[in-house]
């Protein structure tokens, strides 16, 4: 079961790297440091988006519009904790 457990703290880390590494990237698109233009930032940045708009799509429909603010990733990063937390919580289950 230790390894159910480690496999699920795994997958949880990797989706919030993925989440942060979106969000940065979003950040330097935005102020013009990163340019579409260029195939391998436009090969990566349509990857994060597949990945993610799924996830993204599902906190958009509960969340209601705040003006141009997206705070789904933020949502997403919140609910990896919180899985995190209950995980970490719960450990001795997996034991």
């Amino acid at each position: 079961m230790t390894s159910i457990f480690q496999i699920l703290m795994l997958l949880l880390n990797i989706v919030y790297f993925i989440v942060i590494a979106h969000v940065i990237m979003s950040w330097l698109i935005n102020f013009q440091v990163l340019n579409l233009r260029q195939p391998l930032v436009a090969q990566i940045w349509d990857g994060l988006n597949r990945l993610l708009e799924p996830i993204y799509s599902r906190v958009r429909r509960v969340v209601p519009p705040m003006g141009g603010l997206d705070l789904a990733p933020l949502i997403v990063l919140i609910g990896v904790a919180v899985a995190r937390i209950i995980l970490v919580n719960n450990a001795a289950a997996f034991y």
